[in-house]
């Protein structure tokens, strides 16, 4: 495998994670979303401590990854939102359920790492071509 294929391969297995963790399942007749986060959430105390470990998780391979720093902070801003708000009862519960902070923790590491991508091209094309050789006068 190569460092592309590596790329896509752990953002696959983030995607799946932020998904499954907010989006498993749709509300029939609705877009609202429900997923492992909002379930174990549901326990008192225990269940935001422990959502948000896949959380800290993904924040943890996107910085290896190589986010942003700004993308970074984005992401420990959003979960700690989503946990400090979802311990709240009730409101929490229904905060937890229309926030979705992995999907915008996914969001965000991929919008970085296409920028960066993007800057990357940008200055590859710059450079001279591979095997350019100045031009010389003969005289």
């Amino acid at each position: 495998m190569n460092i592309e294929q590596d790329i896509d391969f752990e953002l696959a297995r983030l995607r799946k994670l932020a998904w499954r963790m907010d989006a498993l399942f749709y509300i029939p007749g609705t877009k609202i979303s429900v997923g492992f986060d909002n379930l174990i959430g549901l326990i008192p105390v225990v269940g935001d401590a422990l959502a948000t470990l896949p959380s800290l998780w993904m924040i943890t391979r996107a910085r290896k990854l190589g986010a942003s720093p700004g993308a970074i902070a984005y992401m420990i801003f959003n979960t700690f939102v989503d946990m400090a708000i979802g311990a709240i009862p009730l409101v929490g519960d229904i905060f937890d359920v229309l926030y979705n902070a992995n999907i915008r923790n996914y969001n965000a590491l991929e919008r970085s790492l296409n920028k960066k991508a993007a800057r990357a091209k940008t200055v590859q094309t710059a450079l001279k071509p591979v095997g350019w050789v100045k031009p010389t006068l003969i005289a």
